[in-house]
């Protein structure tokens, strides 16, 4: 009975559980261990889920829970590498937290090369251990079992050929290893060439061997560079023979069964290098006498849908990669071209089948009423983001000359509607510097330019954020299960990471409470135009959640939206061909919505797709740097101006202001003092005379390596650092500066 429960324990009773039984942790066990049964588990799983959200346990993937910070006893590791001693050396397979991984180290028992069945390891393999925490940060390793799958592990690098043989240079920044391969493991190599390898079984002194299993090119080719990030992320690029065939075979939607809206003047506004248009706006002012001044906004979406069916090839090549990914110099994109370039783009003037949001908005933006439709649009017109702006500016041009007074005009006195209500909910309004790489016709960077926000890209945004609230309310309302946008709050321990920082300021943060997106505005709006400016949007940046997809309505924190989901760009992302499917499914727009299988599989696709996300993010960004330093090499020896984007326990990252390049001074080159890592403050700060080198500092620095394989930039610093007070019992200020390798003086500094 009901009555007969124990009452629920406390936080602390739990915390001591799960340290004491670390094998029994999950929540099954700490209900059991309770006596919480019945409908007293909800406040218990209300009480679990604060815990984590609080850092003092994290949820392993077994759903058993252990104590914050600290990896769970039993869990799965992959062997990584064999140190100079000749141990075994791993990492957990599964490292969420944005903090580097432990170390891990195999048990003299295993580093031998055997697991618990005798099999030999190596690195690659993946192994269930027992594991026992020996010091902060560092474990070790006893295996319960090798697990089943290939016992070697890919590389990507650069072949080299040294006598018969030859040697391959991996492209990892971490990885200072070589391996060796032999002449019948090259396939046809030549020294330069990029290659994909295995690593091949075996110990023993020297290099590892390896053999190669691919050729992608020469490694000096510009246009190799976005290639190098697509195969060490394991993107996918070429579409299986099935896929492309379907794609080919599909045929224009028919009119049939759709409302007509080719009369309305919607248009598409894309950067002028899109590749694909899958959103059209349009608007115009209401006419009803009950809403004097408003305005009626239409988004019309390419309907990915009736071309992609579940279960199909398409669908599942789309799910495979979850998202297209753009480089400087291609797309590596979700749809074949015969999808994403032609049927499910918004060409000009010509019939497309779209999913269309009919918004009300008042006067002051407020949104009054919503209506999806399954529609036939034709764009009168493609423009561009600088053709709308220049428009909008008094200046129109031969193609948007005509759409004024009809369209663009329109536009813009809805968007100025909607950003008063924009202003009243108060986004998360950080605002950090974007630079945009530009290629010539060799595909070498030709310039590198910061990226320009016009009101004509507010408008878009605005209008896209108004379309994705309306389908999370549409489902909701409806009770179809859909994937949300989730953005949570920032976690207790940056916060109070933040809190500390911006006491170094004298800015403050309000304790005791969360803090919503405006009190983090008004913390931007003081430090706005001064010298800590980009520093505090940095650190404020930092401290937020990483927005994710998930089946569980969270909220958005930098929206500051209670329901919001991906509609707007189906050609390029899976989350929203997931939410198309469902609104026709609730909307009753016809028989290929949202199945009951898929249903059932939408916390696993939500869990897949940000992963895939998050892969695509980290390609973008490898390529980026490695275009960036093919950019830099000609100029090692030229001097910069940047600001510290980063500091931590081994150097300082500078950000130079002209490029956006991202590059490293080592600690050790910062003079004979001894410099330690103050996380809290995110400053290097010497040992004895106090000096600091403070995040966000304006700093020059003097360019003495790049190198494009890889991506990385070193610097040397010339900037002295901030005075700063000696320790106690410690030499002067004065004689520390004395012991410090002395910076050039202007004189002597090389000409840029």
């Amino acid at each position: 009975m009901e009555g007969d429960q124990s009452p629920l324990p406390t936080k602390d009773d739990i915390l001591s559980f799960i340290q004491e039984n670390p094998h029994k942790a999950n929540k099954r066990e700490i209900g059991r261990a309770f006596g919480i049964k019945g409908a007293a588990r909800i406040p218990l799983k209300r009480m679990l889920k604060e815990l984590v959200e609080e850092g003092h346990i994290d949820r392993h993937r077994a759903k058993s829970f252990h104590v914050g910070g600290d990896l769970p006893p039993v869990t799965v590791i992959e062997v990584t590498e064999i140190d100079l001693d000749g141990e075994l050396l791993a990492k957990p397979q599964s490292w969420q937290q944005e903090t580097p991984p432990p170390s891990i180290i195999l048990a003299p028992s295993t580093s031998s090369g055997k697991g618990a069945q005798g099999k030999a390891l190596a690195i690659g393999d993946h192994i269930l251990a027992r594991l026992t925490k020996i010091e902060t940060g560092q474990y070790e390793a006893r295996v319960i079992r090798k697990l089943d799958g290939p016992s070697t592990s890919k590389i990507l690098g650069v072949y080299q050929k040294v006598g018969r043989d030859g040697r391959v240079m991996p492209i990892d920044k971490k990885s200072r290893r070589e391996f060796s391969v032999r002449e019948d493991d090259a396939k046809g190599a030549r020294s330069g060439d990029l290659v994909s390898c295995e690593v091949m079984p075996g110990r023993g002194l020297g290099a590892r061997r390896a053999k190669v299993t691919e050729l992608i090119g020469p490694v000096g080719d510009a246009r190799s560079i976005s290639l190098i990030a697509i195969h060490a992320q394991n993107i996918p690029f070429e579409f299986s023979e099935e896929t492309i065939q379907q794609a080919i075979d599909t045929k224009p939607a028919p009119l049939k069964g759709r409302t007509d809206l080719r009369d309305l003047p919607f248009v598409t506004i894309d950067p002028a290098d899109a590749r694909d248009h899958d959103d059209a706006v349009w608007a115009e002012p209401d006419t009803s006498d009950r809403n004097t001044g408003g305005w009626i906004v239409w988004v019309a979406i390419a309907d990915v849908a009736h071309y992609v069916t579940p279960e199909s090839a398409l669908d599942r090549e789309a799910l495979h990669r979850g998202n297209s990914c753009y480089f400087p110099d291609r797309v590596v994109p979700m749809l074949p071209e015969q999808l994403s370039a032609d049927l499910c783009s918004l060409h000009e003037a010509v019939d497309r089948p779209c999913l269309a949001v009919r918004m009300t908005f008042s006067t002051s933006g407020k949104k009054i009423s919503h209506e999806f439709i399954r529609g036939m649009m034709k764009s009168a017109g493609s423009l561009t983001y600088a053709q709308v702006q220049a428009a909008i500016d008094g200046q129109p041009d031969a193609k948007t000359k005509p759409l004024l007074k009809t369209v663009v005009n329109p536009l813009s006195q809805a968007y100025n509607a909607l950003s008063e209500e924009r202003d009243r909910r108060q986004p998360l309004a950080l605002n950090l510097p974007e630079h945009r790489i530009e290629l010539d016709d060799e595909g070498h960077v030709a310039r590198i330019s910061l990226r320009q926000t016009l009101d004509a890209h507010r408008l878009i945004e605005e209008f896209m954020i108004q379309a994705n609230v309306c389908a999370a309310e549409t489902l909701e309302k409806k009770n179809i299960p859909l994937i949300y946008r989730v953005h949570d709050g920032p976690g207790l321990e940056k916060l109070e990471a933040l809190r500390t920082f911006l006491q170094s300021l004298d800015l403050k943060l309000t304790k005791g409470q969360a803090p919503t997106p405006a009190q983090f505005n008004g913390i931007l709006n003081r430090v706005r135009g001064n010298e800590f400016e980009l520093m505090v949007h940095e650190v404020v940046l930092r401290s937020q959640s990483q927005a994710v997809y998930a089946t569980e309505n969270l909220g958005h924190f930098g929206l500051n939206l209670s329901h919001y989901a991906h509609f707007t760009s189906p050609i390029r992302r899976y989350a929203d061909l997931i939410v198309h499917r469902a609104l026709i499914r609730a909307c009753n727009l016809g028989e290929d919505g949202l199945t009951d299988e898929q249903i059932g599989e939408l916390s696993q696709i939500a869990e897949t797709i940000s992963g895939l996300e998050r892969r695509a993010m980290m390609a973008e960004r490898e390529s980026n740097d490695r275009y960036i330093a093919a950019y830099m090499k000609p100029k090692i020896g030229a001097t910069f101006h940047g600001r510290i984007s980063g500091v931590t326990r081994f150097g300082l990252f500078i950000r130079l202001n002209e490029t956006g390049a991202d590059g490293l001074v080592p600690i050790r080159t910062l003079g004979r003092e001894r410099f330690h890592h103050d996380e809290k403050i995110h400053a290097l700060i010497g040992e004895s005379s106090g000096d600091i080198y403070r995040l966000g500092t304006d700093v020059e620095i003097e360019l003495k390596e790049s190198t494009p394989l890889t991506g990385g930039l070193i610097f040397e610093m010339i900037s002295e650092p901030e005075p700063g007070r000696p320790r106690k019992g410690r030499t002067s200020s004065n004689k520390s500066r004395n012991n410090r390798k002395p910076t050039r003086s202007k004189k002597t500094k090389r000409k840029k």
